[in-house]
């Protein structure tokens, strides 16, 4: 990596947005081809991931390390062919009907974005019916739920059930998280995976796909 891309990755971890934007822009400028700046922020958010797994870094760094990375993304979106962009897979995410928190949901969907993810966020309180027809509409991969309040955990279930009933669980990979949350509530409701945090989420992501890619 040469030393403007150098740049671009050491203050995209200290989450300086000004720089990375003047950065990205000079990079262009200067005719850099956009994969390799987008690789570099990709690269960059995957440490984010790694250090923050570590409690190397908390939450408000990852933030700021993620609206760096989205100003940047936003500069080079443009010059992406849709017909050529590969992702490494497709996420639906959403907090669950009934919960209106969304910090660690957003977290995962920053953390899955800078994993090369294509993110279709919902947003939050949503209900098993929108989050069945995001799956069904945008042929996700994983779908993601979140919940933080132990009164809409049961609504993961309702989802799951729901999938069931259209014919579509079969098609889809569960990810489930959220602070009541626990791998044997997991187990119970018939959820595929279960994990404690943003940059864990990313991982298990990532291993699913390699998983259904060596298949």
């Amino acid at each position: 990596m040469n030393n403007t891309l150098n740049e671009i990755s050491k203050y995209l971890q200290e989450g300086q947005s000004i720089k990375v934007r003047e950065l990205t822009i000079a990079a262009l400028d200067n005719g850099y081809d956009y994969k390799k700046i987008l690789d570099t922020l990709i690269e960059a958010m995957d440490i984010i991931g790694k250090k923050f797994k570590k409690n190397a870094i908390y939450v408000p760094e990852v933030l700021i390390a993620s609206r760096a990375f989205n100003i940047a993304l936003d500069i080079i979106s443009p010059l992406i062919d849709p017909n050529t962009r590969t992702y490494l897979g497709k996420v639906v995410i959403g907090t669950v009907k009934g919960d209106l928190h969304d910090i660690g949901k957003n977290l995962v969907k920053m953390m899955f974005t800078g994993m090369g993810f294509e993110v279709i966020d919902l947003g939050v309180d949503i209900s098993e019916r929108q989050f069945v027809d995001a799956v069904k509409e945008h042929e996700a991969d994983i779908l993601a739920m979140s919940a933080l309040l132990t009164t809409t955990m049961v609504n993961m279930k309702n989802t799951i059930k729901l999938l069931e009933v259209e014919g579509l669980r079969d098609q889809v990979k569960i990810l489930i998280g959220g602070a009541p949350i626990t791998s044997n509530y997991a187990r119970t409701i018939g959820a595929d995976y279960y994990t404690t945090d943003a940059a864990s989420a990313a991982e298990m992501a990532k291993e699913i796909m390699n998983n259904n890619l060596g298949t």
